[in-house]
């Protein structure tokens, strides 16, 4: 896949973003690394000026709904730390094959690293009206209904949906835009 020419147009506004998984594989059917993306994004809120608005993580993918000063920067952080601890990760259990196919899948300019677990470029896009607010938000919330994995979007454990209830999620959210 050719580098992304998506850029983040206007910090600190809320965009929407995707990161997917290198070749769409299930590195997230695991609690411990859906825990390390967890862990990220909540390094990134408490010293980073990092909000996060609204979020979904399925099994290959994952999207958000954020806002920082530099958040390509961010993301960028994000990517890298969570790539490292992942593989690090699945490294300790052993996952030979998960491995194998993160190495075989990896970019050929990619020198620096043995593995590449995240697809180049989140495709940000920026969220100006209430209305996208909204639209985005349900597009998240509703992503793993569509697929048939719960009735309702509040049934998903990581996604958001929760937070927008007024129930406890799993990470804090800006619910105020």
């Amino acid at each position: 896949m050719p580098r992304s020419s998506y850029r983040v147009m206007v910090n600190p506004c809320p965009h929407f973003l995707t990161a997917t998984v290198n070749n769409w594989l299930p590195l997230f059917t695991r609690p411990q690394t859906v825990d390390i993306v967890l862990d990220s994004w909540r390094f990134l809120q408490q010293n980073a000026d990092f909000r996060l608005y609204g979020y979904v993580i399925l099994e290959n993918h994952l999207h958000l709904i954020a806002a920082s000063d530099d958040l390509s920067r961010d993301m960028q952080r994000f990517k890298s730390y969570t790539a490292k601890q992942i593989i690090a990760y699945l490294e300790q259990q052993n996952s030979i094959r998960l491995l194998q196919l993160l190495a075989f899948f990896k970019r050929a300019h990619k020198h620096e690293s043995r593995y590449q677990v995240w697809e180049e470029g989140s495709h940000p896009q920026l969220i100006e009206p209430e209305a996208v607010m909204r639209q985005k938000l349900e597009y998240i919330h509703y992503n793993p209904v569509k697929r048939g994995y719960v009735d309702k979007p509040e049934h998903w454990r990581y996604s958001s949906a929760r937070n927008y209830l007024g129930v406890d999620g799993v990470i804090d959210v800006v619910r105020e835009w």
